[in-house]
């Protein structure tokens, strides 16, 4: 009678009831993950750090190179020879107006002793027809 209503008990609890079996199906010497009970968030990326401001000094005439320009689908290359950064500026975006200045989204890759980011950006024209860059930040992928 006992051992009846000992499965009873465990038929009706089924869902409550909590037992470690891993040692019945787990092969020998091999590590079990530890089991939750829900999803983790996931970590947030972390931001890089912006580039040094000479490496950006080169990166922003570039900017204004390539949007001067004015070319659809045209990226430009950078280099400071100094420090050895690199890279490309790519416009992203046709121009809008933010102002009453006419402005564009770009992305500036920067590569550096062999690790590659990326920048967003926005640049306007301002007086006499010069490309001027007002935002640069850190890329954050989506």
């Amino acid at each position: 009678m006992a051992a009846a209503a000992a499965s009873l008990a465990l038929a009706c609890g089924g869902c409550s009831f909590s037992y470690q079996l891993d040692s019945l199906f787990s092969k020998k010497g091999e590590t079990q993950l530890e089991p939750t009970g829900s999803l983790r968030p996931s970590t947030p990326r972390s931001i890089a750090a912006m580039p040094p401001e000479h490496d950006l000094a080169i990166a922003r005439a570039a900017v204004s190179e390539v949007l001067s320009k004015g070319g659809k689908d045209t990226s430009v290359p950078w280099e400071n020879p100094n420090t050895g950064a690199r890279g490309t500026i790519t416009p992203i975006a046709s121009a809008y107006s933010q102002d009453g200045l006419t402005c564009r989204d770009f992305l500036a890759s920067y590569v550096r002793n062999g690790t590659e980011s990326w920048l967003q950006g926005e640049a306007c024209r301002v007086q006499q027809g010069e490309w001027e860059v007002r935002n640069l930040k850190p890329w954050q992928r989506t």
